[in-house]
């Protein structure tokens, strides 16, 4: 721990401390969410907040302190970008005089990582209420006797009601999300979109973790009966929550893990659904979560019943439900399992033409996973309205402060170690590109999944496709062949070939920016190549 980063945040925060609401209950959080009007309680008692205009993730806001702890190990760009330990220390001493004329707020001290040899203990202090309330769903809770002897090793300190002044503090806008890795401070403003709070320890974990030999990893994770484990990579929106969410397989957690020598464990200790759309029918487990003590964001609520309306988008599509894990019934408790026997891969094809399921090789599983394809969903970053063909490095490059090739190599080696079967599954549209086809059926992703849990395709005869190389089961249990071959599902075959060639060029202009991989891994590409 960074003695001399905590001293200065304990002093400076001691200047506010009789103002300071430590670890409140769940239900002294709900009670002062309504009376200081933050929120509302909706007739399945969550509160329901909204964030004004920030309803996503600001990237394009985020930055890492370039100090002697980062600078020669974060890989700087566009994702990760530099800024000086003075205008830092500039922002954070401004936010913290605005934080001591407050009349009140709360901190919430807890962990992140469900393994006690890895954990992390954090701090989270917040201007508002509702954010306290969502970290003490999201992270891990200590017990009285892990409170009373709880030191923080990274503060995260919010206070949206700060606005930045560009010119001045060298930002981009009013909103701004720092990491000092010298100083262990997450410092948030700008912003009411509470997921900057819980990504901000995932980018910490992704830095911290790797030097101690673990992977972390940006994905869903879920047990069988018979003790086989599953991971499921993809960014938001492309169904990691809903198809981990299994009423015939165990929970481990549903966004963010890490996998050590002793088997997968959970970074946090609670789940932060996409429920645009939720119903009680298609995701039941998550649709009966939302209850006392869970945070619904930017959802439309009936101003009489109070009826939350998941199908409404008039605020964003956006649209999130925070809740702690022990809401999902049949969880792994703690959050800690084996090693993974099955790795799918989810990705939301907004083009229409990747399979919905296909098995990869360990060449492909690593050209895949450096690629992380998907379609940017709506609503997931500000100013996204549309989905966009987007290449997310490891499924998660917004925050992996890390070289990509340092996690890479790391899933590879384990892949190889544990014999897991690799998996990718479209998630997205089929009969046509977005506009045109539909999303694939719920229930065909969801037979697709089980059978390759269950190790029902391992002897199924495969067809290869003739864009992306790709090994194409014939047949799955619940799922009519003509779906599982992409091209079949289009009116117009000619299209699909354009589309399935448009694609294929935006994998090997992608790729080209990695260096030092085997020819291995490059060649596990699409096999089309553009004239």
């Amino acid at each position: 721990m960074n003695k001399v980063g905590q001293k200065i945040v304990r002093t400076r925060l001691g200047n506010v401390v009789n103002s300071m609401h430590s670890n409140l209950s769940t239900a002294d959080l709900v009670e002062k969410v309504l009376s200081r009007k933050e929120g509302i309680l909706t007739s399945t008692g969550a509160v329901r907040a909204t964030t004004g205009k920030y309803t996503g993730r600001s990237p394009k806001d985020k930055f890492i302190v370039n100090d002697s702890i980062s600078e020669d190990k974060v890989e700087w760009g566009a994702v990760n970008q530099p800024i000086s330990e003075d205008v830092f220390f500039n922002l954070y001493h401004k936010v913290l005089d605005y934080l001591k004329e407050q009349n009140e707020l709360f901190s919430f001290k807890g962990f992140a990582g469900a393994d006690v040899h890895y954990r992390l203990p954090i701090e989270v202090v917040t201007e508002l209420a509702w954010h306290n309330l969502f970290a003490r769903q999201l992270f891990i809770k200590p017990t009285e006797d892990e409170l009373e002897n709880h030191q923080s090793e990274f503060t995260v300190i919010s206070a949206p009601g700060f606005k930045a002044n560009p010119e001045i503090d060298k930002t981009h806008s009013e909103c701004f999300v720092m990491i000092s890795f010298k100083h262990k401070i997450v410092l948030i403003g700008g912003t009411e979109y509470a997921g900057e709070i819980k990504k901000s320890i995932f980018s910490v974990m992704n830095f911290l973790l790797p030097n101690q030999n673990i992977l972390s990893m940006h994905c869903s994770a879920n047990v069988g009966q018979e003790g086989d484990v599953a991971l499921f990579f993809g960014l938001s929106g492309t169904g990691k929550t809903t198809l981990s969410a299994d009423s015939e397989r165990k929970l481990i957690g549903d966004d963010e893990h890490a996998w050590s020598n002793n088997g997968v464990f959970n970074i946090e200790g609670g789940c932060y659904a996409k429920c645009i759309n939720l119903s009680a029918e298609k995701e039941p487990q998550i649709f009966n979560a939302i209850r006392f003590g869970s945070v619904l964001e930017n959802v439309k609520v009936d101003s009489n019943s109070r009826l939350p309306d998941y199908h409404n988008t008039a605020l964003t599509e956006n649209t999130r439900a925070a809740y702690p894990i022990e809401y999902i019934h049949n969880i792994v408790k703690p959050s800690i399992a084996g090693h993974p026997n099955t790795i799918i891969f989810l990705t939301a094809d907004a083009f229409g033409v990747l399979p919905p399921i296909s098995k990869l090789s360990k060449e492909q599983a690593m050209y895949h996973f450096l690629s992380g394809y998907t379609s940017k969903l709506a609503g997931t970053e500000r100013g996204v309205t549309s989905p966009e063909a987007t290449f997310s490095t490891c499924f998660g490059a917004p925050f992996l402060p890390l070289p990509a090739i340092t996690y890479a190599k790391m899933l590879g080696d384990k892949i190889d170690e544990f014999s897991a079967h690799v998996y990718l599954v479209n998630t997205g549209w089929t009969g046509g590109p977005y506009g045109v086809g539909g999303r694939i059926e719920l229930s065909y992703t969801r037979a697709m999944v089980h059978a390759a849990l269950n190790e029902e395709l391992n002897q199924v005869e495969t067809t290869r496709d003739d864009f992306f190389g790709l090994e194409i089961p014939t047949h799955c249990p619940g799922v009519p062949s003509q779906v599982l071959i992409p091209k079949k599902t289009w009116n117009d075959p000619e299209k699909y070939d354009q589309k399935a060639e448009e694609l294929a060029e935006k994998f090997h202009e992608n790729f080209r920016k990695f260096d030092h991989i085997t020819d291995d891994i490059k060649n596990a590409g699409p096999i089309y190549t553009p004239r």
